[in-house]
């Protein structure tokens, strides 16, 4: 098993969960969608540029080990907007809020942030892919667009460090390169004993503890449609 193992740690982080009216949630761990998006934006993949965001799609697949998820923080917000007229046309803030104050409508939300997670994340190739790992590797080093942890609010706090790696399975290939944070980081980032280990298709050397299905498969992200995926998961004590 070959793959290229980044690490991921900023003071906040915002992992995009389905959200249903004021509530923005965000996941513990980095989805298959924020993972593509960031190695997009790194190779300079636009948005709107759908036929290689679907290529990327489908050349790559993720793996996440999760040291820590964090403190979860949420961030109350009240937005200013107008009331819906079919006459009226808005290019920007200013002028939305030129409206006079009683055509305004208040919306109300609460984002949650996590504070002081870290993840590695390992990126495997499908049979058949579009770029190679060195491709990757050194787009993660130099990235085209800035990348950023699900929300442009939360930027990343130490280098991704990416390495290939050869292994015989996942815990292996995680195992060949640890975080590097700090020198203490155990100690200041409060990690836990044990890790969570999340994956799609087979994992090699971890076995399964449970299995959850997601909807975070991209389909097109113009259209922002996502497909449903499974995504297995184990914790495990870390070896000392």
């Amino acid at each position: 098993m070959e793959a290229l193992i980044f690490q991921l740690y900023g003071p906040l982080a915002s992992w995009g969960a389905p959200a249903v009216g004021e509530t923005r949630p965000s996941a513990d761990h980095p989805g298959r969608a924020a993972l593509l998006g960031l190695l997009a934006a790194a190779l300079g993949i636009r948005r709107d540029d759908g036929p290689n965001q679907q290529a990327l799609a489908a050349s790559v697949r993720f793996a996440v080990k999760q040291h820590s998820a964090g403190r979860l923080m949420r961030d109350y917000h009240t937005v200013q907007v107008p009331g819906r007229d079919k006459k009226a046309r808005y290019f920007t803030r200013k002028d939305e809020l030129s409206v006079p104050k009683e055509k305004l409508n208040t919306v109300l939300s609460s984002r949650e942030y996590r504070q002081d997670g870290l993840w590695q994340v390992a990126v495997l190739l499908n049979e058949q892919s579009d770029w190679n790992l060195d491709e990757l590797e050194a787009a993660l080093r130099a990235p085209v667009f800035t990348p950023y942890l699900g929300r442009k609010a939360c930027p990343l706090a130490v280098p991704m460090a990416p390495q290939k790696v050869q292994a015989k399975g996942l815990r292996e290939v995680f195992a060949a390169v640890p975080s590097r944070i700090c020198d203490q980081q155990a100690r200041w980032l409060n990690l836990p004993e044990s890790v969570d280990y999340y994956w799609e298709g087979d994992a090699g050397d971890i076995e399964v503890q449970d299995t959850r299905q997601l909807t975070d498969d991209l389909i097109s992200r113009d259209r922002w449609q996502f497909g449903s995926r499974r995504e297995h998961h184990a914790r495990l004590r870390e070896e000392a």
